[in-house]
């Protein structure tokens, strides 16, 4: 279960990540008094691929912050990753930059509250942000990003 996160600590976390030239994806707390974990997602700015370099340099910055603060236990534990294939869709920029990828999307405001399909992106002639995505049947479902409750890139495996 994840814990709540003291402010300095995110302050710290969120500075850091911007410093090395990323972007601080989420930022999750959990472990034991005595030995926190940080979990620590990030993105990049260009929209490339976060690697795995780029999450050694973002922990060796935030580390270089952490250690021997007194913001979190000697002992603490730091993960840093990327927001994973099956990302959330958070921000209107998201469904932008994955147009063209499958998403599944829950919302009250969908007709079964939940639609899978291609990601089309948002609808630039609506009044509010408003996303697209046309299931396989080819009607395409528009929902507005305010109404969305879960909205994630669907990990397809080709054989």
């Amino acid at each position: 279960m994840a814990a709540p996160i003291a402010a300095a600590v995110q302050q710290v976390v969120e500075s850091a990540v911007s410093q090395a030239g990323f972007e601080l994806f989420s930022l999750t707390g959990g472990g034991t008094r005595n030995r926190p974990l940080l979990e620590v997602r990030i993105d990049r700015p260009d929209g490339a691929k976060v690697t795995i370099d780029d999450c050694a340099v973002v922990s060796r910055a935030i580390e270089a912050v952490l250690d021997g603060s007194v913001l979190v236990a000697e002992t603490y534990r730091l993960e840093v990753s990327s927001p994973g294939m099956d990302r959330p869709l958070r921000h209107a920029a998201d469904w932008r930059r994955f147009a063209g990828r499958r998403v599944t999307v829950t919302s009250g405001a969908l007709v079964g509250s939940r639609v899978e399909g291609l990601l089309v992106g948002i609808d630039e002639h609506a009044d509010v942000e408003t996303g697209v995505v046309r299931d396989d049947q080819g009607t395409e479902h528009r929902v507005a990003l305010a109404d969305v409750k879960t909205a994630r890139l669907v990990v397809t495996w080709n054989r």
